[in-house]
């Protein structure tokens, strides 16, 4: 996958967790460790919770190897030489 995709797709699911941010009041991160930790299981017996849940994290994962992808190609490239530069004339 191209830097500028990984970038896209990043700003994509940014956007996407936000919506679950929202509706529960907590961020992506610390959701993720709670659920993880198991400190969530009190909403299982929820079908429209655990549908959510699933689904964020699920997102967040995707999230968390995306920006993975893109500091290992940035690592390699550095920001310089991975700028997509079209001069305007």
């Amino acid at each position: 996958m191209k830097l500028y995709e990984l970038v896209t797709e990043i700003k994509l699911l940014d956007r996407r967790l936000t919506l679950y941010e929202e509706k529960y009041g907590v961020l992506s991160e610390d959701f993720y460790k709670a659920l993880m930790a198991g400190a969530l299981s009190e909403y299982d017996e929820y079908d429209e919770t655990r549908t959510d849940f699933s689904r964020w994290k699920g997102i967040y994962e995707t999230l968390i190897r995306r920006r993975e992808a893109y500091a290992e190609l940035i690592r390699g490239r550095g920001v310089a030489e991975s700028l997509r530069f079209q001069p305007s004339y």
